[in-house]
C-alpha cells in the first residue's frame, strides 16, 4: 500500500485503499482484470493486492457477506487519527500493527460498520 509522497492521491485522512473477502483468489483477480483491467500482486497464498485507474485496493481469503468491505483511509499522522477516531466514538477493533509497507489500525463507527486507518 505504500505510496509515494508527490502521488496526488496520499491525502491525509481520505479513503486510501478497500479490502474485499473472496472464496478464490484465483477466479476473482481473472474477473476484475478482465473486467476493468487491473492489476494483482500476490502476497502469500491469502492475499492479493490490486490496482487500476483510480483505485487500490485487496482481496484476502473469506466468505464475503453483503457489507464485508473494508474501507481504508490514508493518515499522515496515525496516532493523533487514531485518538480523534476514539474521542469520537468510534470502537477500537484492531489496534496498530505493521504490515509490508506501513501500519494500519481498525474501528468500527456508529453503525458498526468497520474501517482501517494506514500510514507508512
Amino acid at each position: 500500500m505504500a505510496m509515494d509522497k508527490t502521488d496526488n492521491r496520499a491525502k491525509h485522512e481520505q479513503i486510501q485503499y478497500i479490502e474485499f473477502l473472496s472464496k478464490d483468489l484465483e477466479k476473482v483477480k481473472e474477473f476484475y482484470s478482465k473486467s476493468f483491467g487491473w492489476n494483482f500482486t500476490d502476497y502469500g497464498p491469502e492475499y492479493t493486492a490490486f490496482s487500476g485507474d483510480y483505485v487500490d485496493g485487496g482481496f484476502t481469503i473469506g466468505t464475503p457477506v453483503r457489507g464485508s468491505i473494508l474501507v481504508i483511509l490514508y493518515s499522515d499522522d496515525i496516532e493523533a487519527t487514531k485518538e480523534k477516531v476514539l474521542k469520537a466514538g468510534g470502537v477500537l477493533t484492531r489496534d496498530i500493527f505493521e504490515f509490508p509497507g506501513g501500519k494500519r489500525f481498525q474501528f468500527t463507527d456508529p453503525d458498526d460498520n468497520e474501517l482501517a486507518v494506514w500510514s507508512e
